[in-house]
């Protein structure tokens, strides 16, 4: 009979040994003081030691730096205090192979008494590298697709504002070839009714006597030709400017002599009293400009100075250093500019509500503006309405 307990026994541990080195797992078990008695095949393959080279000695070799300095104060404060913080709970660790590359494991731990009282522990340990990895590659393809996404939704919403930008322009354009409409009917509509009519006129005009008659008509279709002249050269400037085709040539310019040349080129609209009182500094005498940008910048601002004011008024031309620029100032005694019109004075096309029986086309001042700043300056103004108004350009200067 005990011979056939013995066999059972054996037997039984044969089969549990069997279990234990076939286990696709590792297992190992350590005692009570953490020192492995026995290790798994699946255990030596995971860790890449043989059985021998690891049974007898601390299980914390197997661990990473943290758990190796740690495990013995676990193993006595659990024979203290049997609360269990691993054992029989089962947690996810950090293992340390031979070769010393560290991998990620699924550890259950439990606790065997054994007959004699003796305290064993099993661990079994389930290497989880793989589903690491495949997480990290679907975290990676999660935050590529994100950055994707992102960098689509980022292009969508450039081209919805460039499709914006480009509706907002066609429309502005739109507007703009409505009022350029309106404005050229209007500008090109009066002049050509005097030119016809005078000389219907002059036609019927044919005694000698009749020549300051004829004179007089004569001089009406110079002015309507000039008017006719001045429209179109602003039309001309416009599109220069659109095409990017006015070209800078900066040289020393006499400023005294470039605003009394401004000044005669703009002498067809000055009304009957009106004069030029000069306030320019004798030095500098010179700046560095395009003195033909700034020739049209002058006679634009000088003839809406005159246009804009009443007979026997005073425009007064200032020059002169202003900090790190040369100033030059343009004021007149006329209307003056409605403050809520002021926002859009230098707008294409842009009248103030009080100049509506001044000829003009509303592209001076928008001209005026993007010549200063092609010549690397500014153009600011003050306004008050029924007392005048003073336009200040700003040129950059650098001492010679």
């Amino acid at each position: 009979m005990p011979n056939r307990q013995s066999q059972n026994s054996l037997d039984d541990y044969k089969r549990l040994q069997a279990l234990f080195e076939m286990a696709t797992d590792g297992i190992i078990t350590i005692n009570n003081r953490g020192v492995i008695e026995s290790i798994n095949r699946a255990g030596c393959k995971l860790f890449g030691y043989a059985a021998e080279e690891v049974r007898g000695k601390k299980v914390n070799i197997l661990m990473n730096d943290h758990d190796r300095t740690h495990h013995d104060q676990y193993l006595d404060r659990y024979e203290r205090t049997h609360d269990p913080h691993i054992i029989g709970i089962g947690r996810e660790v950090v293992g340390r192979r031979k070769d010393g590359t560290l991998f990620p494991l699924r550890l259950a731990v439990s606790e065997v008494v054994l007959e004699d009282e003796t305290v064993i522990y099993t661990g079994i340990l389930h290497d989880i590298s793989a589903i690491r990895e495949a997480q990290r590659k679907v975290e990676q393809l999660n935050a590529e697709l994100e950055e994707k996404v992102e960098a689509r939704t980022a292009a969508l919403r450039l081209r919805e504002q460039q499709l914006r930008e480009a509706l907002g322009k066609e429309k502005e354009l739109n507007e703009l070839k409505s009022r350029f409409l309106s404005m050229a009917s209007h500008e090109f509509k009066t002049p050509l009714s005097t030119v016809l009519s005078s000389i219907e006129l002059i036609e019927m005009y044919t005694e000698g006597e009749q020549q300051p008659k004829r004179e007089k008509h004569t001089e009406r279709i110079k002015k309507a030709v000039s008017q006719l002249t001045d429209v179109l050269n602003d039309f001309l400037s416009l599109s220069k400017l659109e095409q990017g085709k006015v070209d800078v040539s900066l040289k020393q310019v006499n400023v005294r002599a470039i605003v009394a040349s401004s000044i005669e080129a703009a002498e067809g609209q000055f009304r009957p009293g009106q004069e030029v009182m000069l306030k320019i500094d004798e030095q500098p005498a010179q700046i560095e400009s395009d003195s033909k940008l700034l020739k049209h910048i002058l006679i634009n601002l000088i003839s809406n100075a005159a246009k804009y004011s009443d007979n026997h008024k005073t425009i007064t031309i200032g020059g002169g250093l202003d900090g790190d620029a040369y100033q030059i100032s343009i004021r007149d005694e006329g209307i003056g500019i409605p403050p809520e019109d002021q926002v859009h004075l230098f707008d294409r096309f842009f009248r103030a509500r009080n100049v509506e029986n001044v000829k003009g086309t509303g592209l001076g001042l928008n001209i005026v503006k993007h010549y200063v700043e092609l010549l690397g300056g500014s153009v600011t103004f003050s306004s008050d309405l029924g007392s005048g108004t003073t336009f200040y350009v700003h040129l950059p200067y650098q001492k010679s």
